[in-house]
């Protein structure tokens, strides 16, 4: 009895540039996780050369659903990046949904709420501090503003502000 003569297994590398996105999202503060439909060790192994520390293989549309709602309850507001239609339920559930515009399928793109133009997961990072930082001016902003208007409102109280001043 023979057996086999040879085997073959062909597998996905990963960029170098998706060993950098995950860097950089963790120190942002985010954690990464995998989901996938790939097998458990094949998701465990990409993740793990990824930087990724926690993978879930094997899952179906309804289990990557799933997977984000309980993503949420565990870690509050919640990303999901995808590019196939199996993806499209767990963009839509996700806080922030990521579609990867390069290859991805219109169903991912036209249910997520940000299509990165090319397929470079680098561009997240990226995106989430422009993202802080103008969250952090419109803030500042707001608040001179309501300084700027209180200070002028008790010039108005003993008559030394204007109208005119509070329009400017």
């Amino acid at each position: 009895a023979a057996g086999p003569i040879a085997l073959f297994a062909v597998a996905d590398t990963i960029k170098d540039s998706s060993r950098e996105a995950v860097a950089s999202l963790k120190a942002l503060g985010i954690t990464p996780v995998m989901l996938t439909g790939d097998n458990q060790a094949t998701a465990t192994a990409i993740a793990h050369e990824a930087g990724i520390d926690e993978a879930r293989g094997n899952l179906l549309p309804q289990d990557k659903l799933d997977a984000i709602k309980a993503l949420q309850a565990q870690h509050g507001p919640t990303a999901m990046t995808g590019d196939g239609i199996n993806d499209a339920p767990a963009l839509a559930q996700a806080d922030i949904g990521i579609a990867m515009g390069g290859g991805g399928t219109a169903q991912a793109m036209e249910t997520a709420d940000v299509v990165l133009m090319k397929d470079d997961l680098r561009s997240i990072p990226l995106v989430l501090r422009v993202s802080r930082q103008t969250r952090r001016v419109v803030q500042q902003n707001i608040a001179l503003s309501l300084v700027l208007k209180l200070a002028v409102l008790g010039l108005a109280i003993p008559g030394i502000a204007s109208l005119w001043l509070a329009v400017l």
